[in-house]
């Protein structure tokens, strides 16, 4: 009887803590389709999961990065959703690949016209970035989610080194190097036609070497053969 009771609060124990942790692991994200190479564009996905089992998410607004501001930001159009995009003045232009940026995108926000994300859902929110900076390793995106209970969950905290992670941490997108395999790649396959090609050409010049020096022996040979014939008549005639 006692085991059976240590048996059961073990369990409902066990059940606490996995329902008590779970949204640790279901906040607010972003990840690129694909990767999100520096210097170049990308489009990544704001995944937005509900955590609540009697409310609805009903907006997402996401801040995004002064430090690195984005020139180009483009939000994919989604079924129940409209979206707001905010531009604003920087407090120092920014110079990116060339240009001198003044301006940037610095929210974007989705709003349900109908009944967002329910319960036991997730939903994501794509956008088209870019350029994305070449002196950066990541990008914070702060995002706000409001519930249908007027909840608001502020997804803000950022993530220090050596630290656990924060109760609401704020979206965090990876940034990739450029990779250099592709003009290596052409490196090689240019060695390897300028190979072939003084190949091709050292070929054809032992080629018509030897057509020459056979040419050469032939008439020789026929010219050796004419003096024998010749020398050979004279002796018989003496």
């Amino acid at each position: 009887m006692k085991a059976s009771r240590i048996a059961a609060a073990a369990a409902v124990a066990g059940s606490a803590v996995v329902v008590l942790s779970s949204p640790a692991f279901a906040h607010v994200s972003v990840q690129p389709e694909g990767s999100a190479v520096k210097g170049g564009y990308a489009v990544v996905d704001f995944k937005v999961p509900n955590e609540r089992d009697n409310a609805s998410t009903t907006k997402l607004e996401v801040t995004f990065p002064t430090d690195h501001p984005l020139a180009s930001v483009m939000p994919e159009p989604i079924s129940g959703w409209t979206v707001k995009v905010t531009k604003s003045k920087l407090a120092k232009p920014a110079e990116m690949h060339g240009e001198t940026i003044t301006e940037a995108v610095t929210k974007v926000t989705w709003t349900a016209t109908g009944k967002g994300v329910e319960p036991g859902y997730f939903q994501k929110f794509p956008v088209s970035v870019g350029m994305l900076p070449t002196d950066a390793d990541q990008l914070v995106f702060k995002a706000l989610q409001t519930y249908s209970n007027n909840e608001v969950v502020r997804w803000i905290e950022v993530q220090k080194d050596g630290a656990e992670e924060p109760e609401n941490p704020a979206p965090v997108l990876e940034l990739t190097a450029a990779s250099t395999s592709g003009s290596a790649a052409e490196d090689a396959s240019e060695k390897t036609e300028n190979t072939a090609a003084d190949t091709t050409s050292d070929a054809g010049s032992s080629d018509t070497t030897a057509r020459v020096l056979g040419v050469v022996g032939i008439v020789v040979g026929a010219a050796g053969v004419a003096y024998g014939v010749l020398a050979g008549r004279r002796r018989t005639t003496v």
